[in-house]
């Protein structure tokens, strides 16, 4: 993460410099009909941008996105109170009516999980006349019913009621921008990430709830929480045995505002989240006087085709879809000065360098 910031700052001052030098040339404009003809000079030569106008279409399919994106398949599965399996490491509570010498009492110092029986590291308990029990992979009525078959040679008509006294065999693992990283156990309710999470502690002021990641065995899946908390338990993340959960911090969420505005700066980005009003708002603005207000772009790194996203804010739709457009982090906003006509330099010499951030970015928490 130190590596990554330090990375992002010396990107930041690269940025500045080259694109105060484009603002201060006489006859730049970014020239968009020679944007699909023209490859920057970059790392890979047959990467070329492409232009993206930004249109009420465009807003809709990105929400559409976003919302596919915050229900993961996974959310689908669905899990009753039946479904927990025992496993090694669980205690079993198991009451025979009528019958006290087969029901260990807790006592009055004695709780339930110390009195109880402790599923072995085999996934047998021992239980008297029957011996030894495999438990292990069943559920609570399973168990209910096989024990009351095997005491049935011994006790007529038995009535049995088993109960899980802890659950000690799945768990979770919570790590990040959380009140507590923990170890959080899996009982007979469905555990979500959500759920997870308050249980840790909740999230700390920098979390970036945009980017909460759960890997599960071999893969990764990246959740928004803002979307989750938005569409309700429809999007929640179901938990299984050995899930990880790593919430992010947000010192890198932010994007480059650069160009004909009054304050060329970064804005940081709050929960992950920035339209392109905010940014522009940010920097002060555009500057009335220099601001081509139909040259407003986005330029935004990719590992297969990098973008440039063009909005036209002469428009009468333009707040709209600025407000409406969301940012997303390393995205350099460019604002295009009146009167001037060398695109061409301006993507020579900001693509490879977003390229190269955004790369390096996604080998890095990949």
């Amino acid at each position: 993460m130190r590596r990554t910031k330090i990375f992002s700052l010396l990107i930041l001052a690269g940025l500045v410099t080259l694109l105060s030098g484009c603002a201060t040339t006489p006859g730049m404009k970014m020239d968009v009909s020679a944007m699909t003809q023209v490859a920057p000079e970059p790392t890979d030569p047959q990467i070329q941008p492409r232009l993206v106008p930004i249109t009420p279409q465009l807003i809709a399919e990105q929400t559409r996105a976003r919302t596919h994106r915050s229900r993961p398949a996974a959310a689908a599965e669905r899990l009753d109170e039946s479904d927990y399996r025992i496993g090694p490491g669980d205690v079993l509570t198991v009451t025979v009516w009528d019958h006290p010498e087969l029901t260990i009492p807790a006592g009055e110092f004695r709780s339930a999980e110390i009195a109880g029986h402790l599923v072995d590291a085999d996934g047998a308990i021992f239980y008297p006349y029957i011996g030894v029990l495999e438990v292990a992979g069943l559920t609570i009525g399973e168990i209910r019913k096989l024990i009351a078959e095997r005491l049935h040679h011994y006790i007529q008509r038995p009535q049995v009621d088993v109960r899980v006294a802890a659950y000690r065999s799945k768990k979770v693992y919570i790590a990040g921008q959380v009140g507590t990283p923990n170890v959080v156990p899996i009982n007979d309710r469905p555990l979500t990430v959500v759920e997870a999470i308050n249980l840790a502690g909740g999230t700390t002021p920098e979390a970036d709830l945009t980017d909460v990641r759960v890997t599960r065995g071999s893969q990764v899946h990246q959740l928004d929480l803002l979307s989750i908390y938005s569409a309700g338990a429809e999007g929640n993340f179901r938990l299984r045995d050995g899930d990880q959960i790593y919430v992010p911090d947000r010192s890198d969420n932010q994007v480059y505002v650069m160009g004909e505005v009054n304050d060329p700066s970064t804005a940081a980005m709050r929960h992950g989240r920035l339209s392109l009003a905010e940014a522009i708002s940010a920097a002060g603005g555009m500057d009335k006087d220099l601001a081509d207000a139909s040259q407003i772009f986005v330029i935004r790194g990719d590992i297969n085709q990098p973008s440039v996203y063009q909005l036209n804010a002469a428009s009468a739709d333009a707040m709209l879809l600025a407000t409406a457009f969301p940012l997303q982090k390393y995205d350099v906003v460019y604002v295009s000065p009146t009167g001037l006509t060398r695109w061409n330099r301006v993507v020579r010499q900001i693509l490879p360098t977003i390229q190269t951030l955004w790369q390096t970015d996604n080998l890095v928490n990949r």
